[in-house]
């Protein structure tokens, strides 16, 4: 067997959010198989933090990281501009990992409120992709990968605009993985359930609403960000170079089950 197929030596990554979470989870994972990365995220300090943790722990990877607001255009350019800075072979993988919500009924979302749920979710995963596209092409193997939601493929209780942004995402991944195949630049997603986060943890506290997350997950827990990290990994690698437009549910078997 190949071992350089399991291995992501020479490579180089960008993960937007990367500085708490499932964000972070990727970057220490995609690390661990051997690339460097790039993280980026809106908080300095939390960004600096990150990268000084994955630092002492990868002391032989680079490690770099850049503050953007991935929701606002003028910063997703200079993020790319920063990127592409790094070197002629600057760029092998990109993880739109940013994202955010506002939950709540239909009718009560004002029009900056769900827009900016579009904005952060689906646009800057476009926009990003679309200035990325000239750097990933540099390579003969690039990839992408999009993090959704189990939200953009059945109704939960995230709020409209949320499902819809990440419906759109991950058609957006079938539709680049398209476009893109004969770039060489593979496009894939991940659709995760309730993950255990900074985010997630006011409703997760709740006993009761937590019974009721289990209730519907088969595997019969809450899902960590290393699980949503190791799949987004599995896309990422050679191993996987026969795989473009694909969505893998780190669900516990949620979408699966029935009544």
């Amino acid at each position: 067997m190949d071992d350089r197929r399991w291995r992501l030596d020479g490579q180089l990554a960008l993960v937007t959010g990367g500085s708490a979470g499932i964000g972070r989870a990727i970057a220490r994972e995609l690390l661990a198989f051997g690339a460097d990365v790039m993280l980026a995220a809106r908080e300095s300090p939390a960004l600096e933090a990150a990268r000084s943790e994955l630092a002492e722990d990868f002391p032989d990877r680079l490690i770099m990281a850049f503050a953007a607001d991935v929701g606002i255009d003028e910063q997703r350019r200079e993020l790319l501009d920063w990127v592409e800075d790094q070197g002629e072979g600057s760029l092998d993988i990109l993880v739109n990992n940013a994202g955010g919500n506002l939950a709540r009924p239909t009718t009560d979302y004002a029009d900056d409120e769900w827009r900016q749920i579009f904005e952060v979710n689906l646009f800057s995963a476009f926009e990003l992709a679309r200035y990325a596209h000239p750097l990933l092409t540099r390579h003969p193997a690039s990839c992408i990968v999009n993090v959704g939601s189990v939200s953009g493929l059945t109704a939960v209780r995230t709020g409209a605009p949320y499902g819809m942004a990440k419906a759109a995402l991950h058609q957006m991944t079938r539709n680049l993985a398209v476009e893109w195949a004969d770039d060489g630049v593979r496009v894939n997603s991940v659709a995760p359930w309730y993950i255990r986060t900074r985010r997630t943890s006011t409703r997760l506290s709740d006993p009761d609403y937590l019974d009721e997350v289990l209730s519907r997950t088969p595997l019969g827990r809450v899902g960590e960000p290393e699980d949503v990290a190791a799949a987004v990994a599995f896309l990422c690698l050679p191993a996987a170079g026969y795989v473009t437009g694909e969505c893998i549910a780190v669900d516990g078997g949620f979408l699966r089950n029935g009544f």
